[in-house]
């Protein structure tokens, strides 16, 4: 499967997660949004599910492209 988001794309969306203080309903949000703004719908609640595991990995490039893999639904 070819990814759906670039390196860069991802090392940005992850240095934003890092730069704060932000608990995972608001990197839920922060999904959400990049998702959307790439044209992929997702599910809040899926979303925090997935915050979840990206803090939990502590924000490895590799947990989050696999993440927002597997949240991105087409719209």
């Amino acid at each position: 499967m070819e990814d759906r988001f670039s390196i860069t794309e991802m090392v940005v969306l992850r240095d934003t997660m890092l730069a704060g203080a932000f608990d995972s309903q608001q990197v839920g949000e922060m999904l959400q949004v990049f998702l959307m703004g790439h044209g992929y719908g997702v599910s809040p609640d899926a979303a925090r599910a997935a915050a979840s595991r990206v803090e939990g990995a502590r924000c490895s490039l590799e947990v989050i492209q696999q993440e927002l893999e597997g949240l991105a639904l087409v719209m």
